[in-house]
């Protein structure tokens, strides 16, 4: 099993000058290898192989003696990375590749011949040795890869990719008693279809006031290469670290916890399209702040590690309209509804908790439980898929 450990690094005068050489070249022929294919292309409609463009580093060396001052294996994992860029553009997994600058997080990967000492606290790379880093945590197996980074705020981190001997467990068969829907949204972070309400922490906006007044000062500093500029550019990013740190723990406690609940074998997420909820300017800063596609992934490679089942339901499912007790629609409800009422049974329902049982219905029918059909009526049966345009239902 693949794992990923992160350490903070402390290098040397000395060493974070070599760093620097090797975040610079690789980001140069980063932007080489991209300027190079993007032109293959447009002349002669056929792409360049990443192999192809691994060859042409040789004779750069020869016309730009710098680039042999670094780790050659870091250029290659440049084009290497680059090509995977490429590859998830076509298959629809991200954007067009963009070029790089100096400006922001940089970063480096070394393949081979990466050690640590974690007696002496030491990080060696190839051509950067004994670096000082502080492991909070040892592990054991092979490491694959190392990636050297430096964020906005100036501080080095060390990303160490292990292979360890552990393997993933086997999965329990999936049960109805021992399901729970998970139902994201804004007022509270998340709702279990237990009826468990989990607070949203906001630490975005609890840390906007700070924000306000560190860009203020940032953005009066004139625009030259002055020492006070940099220290309020660092300022900001360190507010926003500060936050993004914040964030990341909160994701982490809560799926640690979620992952380790003895009595659920499956949890059952609803699939939100963040990219086009953000558009809406009005919600857009509190739907960033509440890292839901983030929280998504944690629970999916956390579900793996500790032998767990993730169910993940359509975007466009009535989870919020449709009363979870009969099945009827209540197609004028509104988003300031947050209690109401079933016209035809009358249980009185919570809209999130409402919901997160909802999401734990349609979980039930995708994993091939016997449901009845869905007719185009006012109800829906338990458990069954509904389409928008059948519904006429916005997604909830």
């Amino acid at each position: 099993m693949l794992k990923a450990f992160r350490y903070r690094l402390y290098p040397t005068k000395e060493q974070k000058v070599l760093l620097e050489k090797h975040f610079g070249c690789s980001r140069f022929i980063y932007n080489w290898g991209l300027e190079r294919k993007t032109k293959h292309y447009k002349e002669t409609q056929k792409s360049m192989s990443c192999n192809e463009l691994v060859k042409s580093l040789v004779p750069m060396k020869q016309e730009l003696p710098w680039l042999a001052e670094v780790n050659s294996q870091s250029l290659q994992m440049a084009l290497r990375n680059l090509d995977n860029a490429f590859t998830n553009f076509f298959n629809k997994r991200a954007d067009f590749p963009r070029f790089r600058n100096r400006r922001g997080r940089q970063s480096f990967q070394c393949p081979q011949k990466t050690r640590v000492d974690f007696e002496a606290g030491l990080l060696h790379l190839l051509k950067i040795p004994n670096i000082k880093c502080v492991f909070h945590r040892r592990f054991e197996g092979k490491i694959k890869t190392a990636t050297i980074s430096r964020v906005p705020s100036g501080k080095y981190f060390a990303s160490i990719l292990v292979e360890t001997h552990e393997e993933l467990p086997e999965k329990p068969t999936i049960k109805s008693g021992l399901q729970v829907g998970i139902d994201l949204g804004l007022k509270d972070f998340a709702t279990l279809s237990t009826g468990e309400k989990i607070a949203h922490p906001k630490h975005l906006k609890r840390s906007l006031r700070n924000l306000k007044i560190a860009q203020h000062k940032f953005g009066k500093k004139p625009k030259t290469d002055s020492k006070r500029r940099e220290k309020a550019k660092k300022r900001v990013a360190r507010l926003y670290e500060r936050v993004k740190n914040q964030r990341d723990d909160f994701l982490h406690k809560l799926t640690h916890r979620l992952c380790h609940e003895n009595q659920v074998s499956t949890y059952v997420l609803e699939t939100l399209s963040v990219k086009n909820m953000s558009k809406n300017h009005k919600l857009a800063q509190a739907v960033m702040d509440s890292g839901w596609s983030r929280f998504g992934e944690m629970m999916e490679y956390k579900s793996d590690w500790y032998g767990k089942n993730l169910v993940r339901i359509g975007r466009f499912e009535p989870s919020s309209k449709v009363c979870s007790a009969c099945g009827c629609i209540k197609r004028d409800l509104t988003l300031s509804d947050r209690e109401w009422t079933c016209p035809d049974c009358h249980a009185e329902h919570d809209r999130d908790v409402n919901a997160a049982i909802n999401i734990k219905d349609f979980g039930l029918r995708n994993v091939g439980k016997d449901q009845p059909e869905l007719t185009l009526g006012e109800t829906v049966p338990l458990g069954t898929s509904m389409n928008r345009e059948a519904t006429g239902l916005a997604p909830s």
